[in-house]
């Protein structure tokens, strides 16, 4: 027995002093990457499973890193507000995982076919609430932002969840929008899971966003931010005769 006791103590070291999982050469227990050979529904039911539970995580998007919550849970939408530090009148965007859902939680004021020209994308479409809408979600307006990312990983996890995402941009308010998870580190250990999808862009113009259009009323649209995508979401509104308002 006496032999395998420098063993037994080496190995009792080497357990001990293990490290936490490094990403980008950082160590966090709570990073998850999304390129370590899991399948893309092993890592959204996981991510699902956390907002399910009222934690707020941070998630790759086409454009930026984003922070999410359940839009239906209060107190997880009051916490994404403590998390980033924003003023409760600036509204949060809600992310659906199909056109089809765009219906469940805005009133549509244009054709399917210009929604599905324009989703899913870089583009946050505005509209009028629908009741079925969680009332302490940006309570000071009667409009919502709906968002479908172009990413196959978010639309997965939204699917998974059931009904739709708060999300907004993973900084703290008036900082620069992240395009990879180490500008935001400050905020990992207020957030359940950080899901690392690499690199989102190189550019400063990669870090715009979505741009953001207001259809909520008939025949006109007002453009909102101007984003990534502005071009051709004018081009497309244009070709729908929609015209421009200030």
């Amino acid at each position: 027995m006496r032999q395998f006791r420098p063993v037994l103590k080496t190995l009792r070291l080497m357990n001990s002093s293990a490290p936490a999982p490094a990403v980008n050469g950082i160590c966090a227990s709570n990073v998850i990457n999304l390129n370590d050979g899991q399948s893309i529904d092993t890592h959204a039911n996981r991510a699902a499973t956390a907002l399910k539970s009222g934690h707020v995580i941070s998630v790759p998007t086409d454009t930026i890193y984003g922070v999410a919550a359940l839009a239906q849970n209060k107190a997880a939408i009051e916490n994404i507000y403590e998390i980033k530090k924003r003023s409760t009148s600036k509204p949060l965007a809600i992310c659906v995982s199909e056109v089809d859902d765009v219906y469940l939680w805005g009133e549509v004021t244009v054709p399917h076919s210009l929604l599905t020209s324009l989703l899913p994308g870089p583009v946050t479409v505005v509209f009028k609430r629908t009741p079925q809408l969680n009332s302490s979600l940006n309570p000071g307006t009667e409009l919502v932002g709906i968002r479908i990312p172009d990413h196959k990983f978010i639309r997965t996890v939204v699917r998974y969840c059931g009904t739709p995402i708060a999300l907004t941009s993973a900084n703290i308010t008036s900082q620069e929008s992240p395009l990879n998870i180490s500008e935001f580190q400050e905020l990992w250990d207020q957030l359940h899971l950080v899901f690392d999808g690499g690199c989102l862009g190189k550019s400063s113009a990669c870090r715009e966003g979505s741009t953001v259009v207001d259809l909520s009323q008939p025949g006109v649209y007002k453009l909102i931010r101007r984003g990534s995508a502005y071009e051709q979401t004018v081009n497309i509104l244009e070709k729908y005769d929609l015209c421009m308002v200030d």
